[in-house]
């Protein structure tokens, strides 16, 4: 009795599996673009490197590290100030890839201390490549582990 139902189970298992190899060998094959299907409305983003100074990235990480502080971990912590803004690297690697503006200084936060903060502006980084992203990155307060060691992350 017990080797009648292994039996059947083994021939229900290897007609089910040759079944899925008729479907796959009979399946039809891809085929390029043709044309017209190649490029019509593909425009694609156009990376010029126009990215703003690092300048302009600051009130726009002042108010994320607001947002994260008091949202995500509870903290009244915001940034008060900066100094010593300066560019370390512009298009690091390769020209062809998506231009970014690395940027390093010092942030001033309300509970007096001062902190290094890394980050970058990317080209066509926004929400849905609409406008400039920044990601940045405060040395001591990176509690998630996002850029972890040191920030190190968020560098070139």
């Amino acid at each position: 009795m017990r080797n009648s139902v292994r039996s059947s189970t083994k021939t229900g298992l290897c007609a089910a599996f040759g079944l899925l190899v008729g479907l796959l060998a009979s399946a039809q094959t891809a085929h390029a673009a043709n044309p017209l299907e190649l490029n019509f409305w593909l425009s694609g983003p156009k990376y010029e490197g126009r990215v703003a100074p690092c300048e302009a990235a600051l009130q726009t990480i002042a108010s994320q590290f607001q947002e994260k502080e008091s949202q995500f971990w509870n903290s009244p912590l915001v940034i008060t100030g900066y100094s010593r803004i300066h560019e370390t690297a512009f298009r690091p690697w390769q020209s062809d890839n998506i231009p970014r503006r690395y940027c390093s200084g010092d942030a001033v936060l309300s509970d007096g201390k001062v902190r290094t903060v890394h980050f970058s502006i990317i080209e066509d980084g926004g929400f849905a490549s609409i406008g400039q992203g920044v990601e940045w990155c405060v040395v001591g307060l990176d509690r998630n582990w996002a850029y972890n060691p040191a920030c190190k992350s968020a560098r070139p």
